[in-house]
C-alpha cells in the first residue's frame, strides 16, 4: 500500500514541490522549441567535453528527441505530482524524490545527446537509477531481486551497446550522431555493429526473450512504473533504434531481425497479459505488446510504416501513464489490484472511472480515441509492409485483439456491476492523484478529435527516424477500407476474447514460463561456477599464484611471438666484453642462491646481489642517476624485507633441496622468451620522435634540463603520482601484515 499522508506538508513538503517544479519548467522550456522543430528545423549546441579524444557533449534537438522530451517531462510533471500523494507520507519520499530527478536526467540526456559516448553515459545512469527505483522497497526480498534483475540484465546490454558505439566510431570516424551522414551497411563492421547495438536496444526494450526483467520492475511504487512504462526507459531502445535507423536500418537483416523479434514480442506478451489477475501486471504485459509493435514498425522502415510507429508512440504513453496512475488510485482506494475482486467501482471511483474509460478506449483502439487512429496508421502500413505483409498484419491484428480484450480486464470489468467487498471500502483518490491522469486521458480524447494538432510532433519525428521528409497525414474517418475492416473484426475478436478471458486464463495458467525460472538457474550456475573457480584458483598458496601468472604471461609471449613472427638478426655475443661477462656472472650468482638457500635472510641479500648487478649495467652504458636509484632501491628493499624475514621463521631445508622441475623450467622459458624479444627490440630502428618532443620541450614548456626528472615530474605526473599511491598502499598493507603479525604471536 502507497503512503498517502502528506505529513510533509502541501505537495510532500520541498521535496514535493521541486519535483513538480523542475519538470514542468522543463516541459515549457521544450514546448517553446515545438514551432521551429514542427516547421523542420534541427537545434543544435555543442560543447567540448574531452578535445583530445574527440569527445563533446552535443544537443540535437529534432522531431525525434523533441517528442520524447515533451513525454518525459510532460509525463514527468504528472507523475511527481500524483507522487507528492502517493509517497508524500513515506519517510523516504525525498530519497524517492532524487531517485527520480536522476532518472529523468538519464532519459533527457539520452534523448539530447547527439554523441553516441555522452548518450552511453546517459544511457547507464538510467540503468542506475532505475535499479534504485525498483528497489525502492528495499526491506523487501522480491524488490530487490528484481531490481537486479533488471540491473544485470539491461547492464549487460549496455555493456554490448558500448561495444558498438567503439565499433561505429572506428566505421563512421566520428561518434557524433548528426555527422553519421551514410549508412554503415556497405562497411565490413556492420554486422558485428548491428548484433552490439540490438543487444543494447533489445535489453533495455524488454524483447523476447528478454522481456521478463520488465513486468518483474512492477515492484516498483506505481507512480515509478507509469513513469518507466510510458514514456521513459522501456522507450530508450526504441528510441535508439528510432535514432540509428538512418544509419543502420535499409538492409535485411535489420528488417527481418526487428520484424522477427518485434512481431513475436507483441503478440506474445498479448498473449501473457490475458493471463494476468493482478491488474498492474495485465499493463506491464501490454507495455511488453507496445514496444513489440514499435520495434517491429521501425524494423519495416516504410515512410508509412515509421509513421504509424511515431504515431503509435504518442498513443501508448499517454493512455499508459493514465491506466498505471489511475490503476495506482484503485489500489489506494480499495487496498487491491485483483481483477476477480473488483466491481463496481465506478459508483464510488466516478473520476477514476472516467480516466480508466478514456484511457482504455483508447488503448482499445476505439473510435474517436487517439488510439483509433494510431491502429488504423499501423494496420495501413502492415498492408504495405513487403516482403513480410502476411507477418507483420497477422502481429498486429492478434495482438491488437488481445489488446482489446486487455482493456477490458483493467476498466470494464473493475468499475462495473455491483460494488465488490475490498479490504478498504472503495473511496475516490485526492486531487494531485486525479488531475495528472484526467489530463492525460483527456489529452487521448482531443488528439482524437483533433488530429491536426499532434502532427506536429508525429511529422519532424518521423522524419528523424526516416532521414527524408515524411508526409504526415493525420485523420479519424478515412472512409471505408482495409484498414477499417480490419478494425472492426479487432473490435469484434476483441470482445469475444475479454467474454471468455476468464477460461482462457485458466488455461494459460496451465503453462509456466520458463524465461523467469530460468534468469534464476543462471544467477545460480554462475555462482556455482564463482565458487568452483574459486576454489580452483584462490588456493591461499602464493607459490601457485605466481606459478600460475607467469606461465600466463609465457604463453602470451610465446604466442605473441609466433604470430608476429619474430626473428632477431643480431649475433649473441657481439659487442660484449670481459666486463659484462663479470656482471652476468655476479648477477647469475646472486639469483642462482636465491633458489637454493633454506634462509629467508640469505634470499633477501642475494636478491640484493642481483639488484646491484643491474646497477652496474645502468653504470656501463651511461645512466649514472637510473643506477643511483636502483642501489638506492635495493637498499631500502633489504632493510625493509629483512625486518620484515625476522617474523618468519626458517624455509623447510627439504622443500629447498627438492628439484622442482616444474619452475626450473617456467624459469627457463621465461628468460628465454624474454631475452629473445628483447633482442627483437634492439634489432628494430629505435624511433626518436618521443625522445625529440622531450628534447624540445623539457625546457621551454616544464623548465626542467634534466629530461628524466621532467618526463616524470610534469609529462608523466599522473602516472608518477599513482606509482606513489600503488607504493603507499603496498606500505600501508606490509605495516598492517606485520602489526597483525605481531599481534598474533602474544
Amino acid at each position: 500500500m502507497a503512503k498517502t499522508d502528506t505529513s510533509g506538508g502541501p505537495l510532500g513538503g520541498p521535496a514535493g514541490w521541486i519535483s513538480v517544479l523542475i519538470p514542468l519548467i522543463l516541459f515549457g522550456w521544450f514546448a517553446q522549441h515545438l514551432p521551429a522543430v514542427a516547421a523542420g528545423e534541427v537545434l543544435a549546441w555543442q560543447w567540448d567535453w574531452v578535445p583530445g579524444l574527440g569527445v563533446s557533449i552535443g544537443i540535437l534537438l529534432d522531431g525525434l528527441s523533441l517528442s520524447f522530451a515533451l513525454l518525459i517531462t510532460g509525463i514527468g510533471t504528472a507523475v511527481t505530482l500524483y507522487s507528492t500523494s502517493y509517497l508524500g507520507g513515506s519517510p523516504h519520499y525525498t530519497r524517492f524524490v532524487c531517485y527520480l530527478m536522476a532518472f529523468m536526467t538519464g532519459m533527457l540526456g539520452l534523448v539530447l545527446s547527439d554523441n553516441l559516448l555522452t548518450l552511453f553515459v546517459f544511457w547507464e545512469v538510467t540503468t542506475i537509477s532505475s535499479y534504485l527505483l525498483i528497489g525502492y522497497n528495499a526491506d523487501e526480498a522480491k524488490s530487490r531481486r528484481n531490481a537486479l534483475q533488471a540491473l544485470l540484465v539491461t547492464g549487460t546490454g549496455g555493456l554490448a551497446f558500448l561495444a558498438g558505439i567503439i565499433l561505429i566510431g572506428a566505421a563512421a570516424g566520428t561518434f557524433q550522431i548528426s555527422a553519421i551522414e551514410a549508412t554503415l551497411a556497405d562497411h565490413p563492421l556492420y554486422v558485428p555493429i548491428l548484433i552490439l547495438v540490438l543487444a543494447g536496444a533489445f535489453t533495455k526494450s524488454a524483447q523476447v526473450p528478454f522481456h521478463f526483467w520488465l513486468p518483474n520492475a512492477m515492484a516498483a511504487p506505481t507512480p515509478v512504473s507509469a513513469y518507466l512504462h510510458s514514456a521513459t526507459m522501456v522507450k530508450g531502445g526504441v528510441y535508439l533504434l528510432a535514432r540509428m535507423n538512418p544509419s543502420l536500418g535499409g538492409t535485411d537483416p535489420w528488417f527481418w531481425t526487428l520484424v522477427s523479434f518485434g512481431g513475436v514480442t507483441a503478440v506474445f506478451a498479448s498473449i501473457l497479459a490475458i493471463k494476468q489477475t493482478d491488474i498492474k501486471q495485465v499493463l506491464a504485459y501490454t507495455t511488453l505488446m507496445a514496444l513489440g509493435t514499435l520495434v517491429m514498425f521501425i524494423g519495416v522502415g516504410t515512410p508509412e510504416a515509421i509513421k504509424a510507429a511515431m504515431t503509435f508512440l504518442l498513443v501508448h504513453s499517454f493512455y499508459k501513464a493514465a491506466l498505471f496512475l489511475m490503476i495506482g488510485v484503485v489500489d489506494h482506494g480499495t487496498g487491491t489490484r485483483d481483477a476477480t475482486v473488483l466491481r463496481g467501482l465506478a459508483r464510488a471511483m466516478p473520476l477514476t472511472a472516467l480516466v480508466a474509460a478514456l484511457a482504455a478506449l483508447s488503448m482499445a483502439g476505439v473510435p474517436p480515441l487517439f488510439g483509433f487512429i494510431g491502429k488504423e496508421f499501423m494496420y495501413k502500413a502492415a498492408l504495405e509492409a513487403d516482403p513480410a505483409m502476411v507477418w507483420v498484419v497477422s502481429c498486429t491484428f492478434a495482438a491488437s485483439a488481445l489488446m482489446f480484450a486487455a482493456a477490458g480486464i483493467v476498466a470494464w470489468r473493475p468499475f462495473t456491476g455491483r460494488l465488490a467487498d475490498t479490504p478498504v471500502r472503495a473511496h475516490e483518490g485526492t486531487a494531485p492523484m486525479l488531475i495528472g491522469p484526467l489530463l492525460l486521458a483527456a489529452l487521448g480524447l482531443g488528439l482524437g478529435l483533433f488530429p491536426d494538432y499532434a502532427e506536429a510532433l508525429v511529422r519532424p519525428a518521423a522524419a528523424a527516424v526516416a532521414g527524408t521528409e515524411v508526409k504526415v497525414d493525420l485523420y479519424l474517418w478515412g472512409g471505408v477500407n482495409t484498414a477499417l475492416i480490419l478494425s472492426l473484426v479487432t473490435f469484434a475478436i476483441g470482445w469475444v476474447l475479454y467474454l471468455i478471458h476468464g477460461r482462457l486464463r485458466g488455461w494459460l495458467l496451465t503453462w509456466k514460463s520458463r524465461f523467469d525460472p530460468g534468469w534464476d538457474r543462471l544467477l545460480g550456475w554462475v555462482a556455482a561456477g564463482a565458487r568452483w573457480q574459486t576454489e580452483v584458483i584462490q588456493t591461499g598458496q602464493l607459490r601457485r599464484y605466481i606459478f600460475v601468472t607467469f606461465a600466463t604471461l609465457a604463453i602470451v609471449m610465446a604466442w605473441t611471438v609466433w604470430r608476429a613472427e619474430l626473428t632477431p638478426s643480431m649475433t649473441l655475443g657481439d659487442d660484449i666484453r670481459i666486463k659484462h661477462w663479470s656482471v652476468l656472472l655476479f648477477i647469475t650468482a646472486g639469483a642462482a642462491l636465491v633458489a637454493f638457500t633454506n634462509s629467508r635472510m640469505t634470499a633477501v641479500a642475494s636478491l640484493g646481489v642481483v639488484g646491484v648487478g643491474v646497477a652496474l649495467v645502468f653504470i656501463m652504458f651511461g645512466a649514472p642517476d637510473v643506477a643511483i636509484t636502483q642501489l638506492l632501491v635495493e637498499v631500502l628493499q633489504v632493510v625493509l624485507v629483512a625486518v620484515a624475514m625476522l617474523k618468519l621463521p626458517h624455509l623447510n631445508h627439504e622443500y629447498v633441496k627438492t628439484l622442482r622441475i616444474w619452475d626450473l623450467l617456467l624459469a627457463v622459458v621465461i628468460g628465454g622468451l624474454t631475452t629473445f624479444v628483447l633482442l627483437t627490440v634492439m634489432d628494430t630502428p629505435f624511433d626518436l620522435r618521443l625522445t625529440e618532443f622531450f628534447e624540445e620541450n623539457s625546457v621551454p614548456v616544464a623548465y626542467g634540463r634534466n629530461i628524466v626528472n621532467v618526463i616524470l615530474v610534469d609529462f608523466r605526473a599522473m602516472d608518477t603520482f599513482g606509482e606513489i599511491a600503488v607504493v603507499v598502499i603496498a606500505a600501508l598493507g606490509a605495516f598492517a601484515l606485520l602489526r597483525g603479525t605481531k599481534r598474533g604471536t602474544q
